[in-house]
């Protein structure tokens, strides 16, 4: 797929989690405006995994890597989530930086933990 049809079916998700957001207030699952938007910043973080998904299937060059995309999706979701909770409960601050400090943590060790890929060979011309 190229990457102009990416992006617009990006901006087609968004709308669309837009939409249920909103529809998610009135029917009484989020309490206050505010959670709509952080509701909004973690759906769009579990789309930039599957957009992820999408880039390892055919990747093309010059595009950003599926692995950095996966760690924007997860960066995304950790900041929707700790934005939830540092206003859910009277602490929800000391878990909101927990759980900030966790995905960084796991951010960087998966970075550290990754491999490059094998050099290919080079051909020798006679």
């Amino acid at each position: 797929m190229s990457e102009s049809r990416r992006q617009l079916l990006t901006i087609g998700v968004f709308f669309i989690i837009v939409v249920v957001c909103i529809l998610l207030y009135p029917a009484g699952v989020t309490h206050n405006g505010w959670n709509i938007l952080q509701l909004i910043i973690v759906l769009f973080g579990v789309w930039m995994l599957v957009l992820a998904g999408m880039r390892a299937m055919s990747p093309q060059k010059y595009e950003r890597s599926p692995y950095s995309t996966v760690q924007m999706g997860v960066l995304l979701m950790a900041i929707g989530g700790a934005w939830f909770l540092w206003g859910y409960t009277a602490n929800g601050w000391i878990y909101s930086i927990a759980l900030l400090l966790l995905t960084l943590g796991a951010i960087a060790i998966a970075s550290a933990m990754r491999r490059k890929p094998a050099p290919k060979p080079v051909a020798k011309q006679p």
